[in-house]
């Protein structure tokens, strides 16, 4: 069976009230170039082709993965693909994070001169003229939110950019920034065990009109049904610092995971399934729709994302997933402790 006679006939989706038209699943492209160990690039470029043939139009990237490689990954998948795929596909491009030669992280760049810098270099690795959402990764602490974005709506005036979005923010910010400029969409990690912007970050975004594309819906392979207590993870594989994916942590939230697939096998769908289709459940409301993002590196995986596109829930349903993974029940934050700190969204 191929990957579209799999998938539901579905309408396209309004990220927020002034974004683009979207399938209601992104695909996330970071996992195919950095932080989860060495990738199949074959696989990878076929990942995204068959992404493109099942619907999906939002390729979400950043200009530091992998330094680069995965713009340029992008962009030989884009060249290869069939014209009316290339023709439906979007870019969304995160920007601003300082790298050094061994791979770390030493900061973040919000100037206006250096927004304009990143752009130049990602339409070019990216063999784009425009790129349709722009957004830096983490507000820089040193340059307000106000000029990052004016920049970035400079770019939409002279055509280099379609949207603006914003990454990883809290509420306050996220109007200080769509008093500068109409902001498409927030992305931000968002899953059955990283709940935090229900309280405030998510009621604000759909109070302006802006749409949510939730990353980390599988919390990076945690709650996929896949992940194993006595899995060998690759160097520079990022879950080896990731608190969840730490000792006792590791045994607790794998705990939860047990429980959510008992509700899973009671639908009889997977795991992961379940936890996409959750994510999908909580919207649209109020007119702003949340596209989970789903990181797919193979086929297979991809084939299982989508296929989360056909659950519903009934009341039941989603008291028993409530039951099985709590809200606030994940032992360990999201990022070390120094990542944290980057975070305006937990400030």
């Amino acid at each position: 069976m191929t990957t579209n006679e799999k998938i539901p006939t579905t309408t396209m989706t309004t990220l927020g009230s002034t974004g683009p038209s979207v399938f209601p699943l992104g695909l996330g492209c970071m996992g195919m170039s950095a932080l989860y160990g060495e990738a199949d690039r074959a696989e990878s470029l076929a990942t995204i082709h068959a992404a493109l043939d099942a619907g999906i139009t939002l390729l979400d990237t950043g200009d530091f993965y992998g330094m680069g490689h995965n713009e340029l990954l992008i962009n030989e998948a884009l060249r290869t693909a069939p014209a009316a795929a290339r023709e439906r596909a979007l870019t969304s491009v995160k920007f601003g994070a300082l790298r050094t030669v061994e791979g770390g992280f030493t900061g973040y760049d919000g100037r206006p001169e250096a927004v304009r810098n990143f752009l130049a270099y990602s339409l070019q690795r990216l063999g784009r003229d425009h790129i349709d959402i722009y957004r830096i990764a983490r507000v820089d602490p040193d340059v307000p939110i106000e000029e990052t974005v004016g920049a970035i709506a400079e770019a939409v005036q002279a055509g280099h950019v379609r949207h603006i979005g914003l990454s990883e923010v809290g509420a306050e910010t996220m109007r200080r920034a769509a008093a500068v400029a109409p902001i498409s969409d927030l992305q931000i990690e968002y899953s059955l065990i990283s709940r935090g912007i229900e309280e405030e970050i998510l009621p604000t975004a759909r109070e302006l009109g802006i749409g949510i594309t939730a990353y980390g819906v599988l919390s990076r392979g945690l709650i996929s049904g896949h992940f194993t207590r006595d899995r060998a993870l690759a160097p520079g594989d990022f879950r080896g610092m990731s608190p969840r994916f730490q000792g006792d942590n590791l045994d607790r939230n794998l705990d939860l995971v047990e429980a959510l697939r008992k509700v899973a096998e009671d639908k009889g769908v997977s795991v992961a399934q379940t936890a996409i289709a959750w994510v999908l459940a909580q919207g649209p409301r109020q007119g702003v729709d949340l596209v989970p993002l789903v990181g797919a590196r193979r086929r297979d995986r991809l084939a299982e994302a989508l296929g989360a596109m056909d659950i519903t829930f009934s009341a039941a349903d989603l008291a028993a997933i409530e039951e099985a993974v709590p809200a606030g029940a994940a032992a360990g934050e999201r990022y070390p402790e120094a990542q944290m700190a980057h975070l305006d969204s937990e400030h």
